[in-house]
């Protein structure tokens, strides 16, 4: 095996890692933000994890981030404005990352 082919496995696995990390960092973050809109929008127990799922869901929809915000923009909207959802959502990518990392 020559070091080009080992330098083009070694960049696949990276890549593979990554993507599995930004997702893992997205459903994370996308469950604390359904616990945290749930909350906002006083549901507890089950009524909060079925609403978790919702958002959760949401992400699936289509590419991006955009399907997620629509979500909580629909839900908690009167509560709060875009761009404090959207500031909220970056606060819990960031707190997904830290987790995933100190996990590893």
């Amino acid at each position: 095996m020559t070091t080009f082919d080992e330098r083009e496995r070694a960049f696949e696995a990276k890549f593979a890692h990554d993507a599995e990390m930004k997702f893992r960092a997205e459903a994370r973050r996308n469950r604390m933000l359904g616990f945290w809109a749930a909350g906002l929008l006083d549901k507890e127990g089950e009524a909060a994890a079925e609403y978790t799922r919702e958002v959760i869901k949401a992400e699936f929809e289509e590419a991006g981030d955009d399907d997620v915000f629509r979500k909580l923009r629909r839900d908690i909207g009167h509560l709060m404005s875009d761009d404090d959802i959207r500031d909220k959502m970056a606060e819990f990518t960031v707190a997904a990352k830290s987790e995933l990392l100190k996990e590893s």
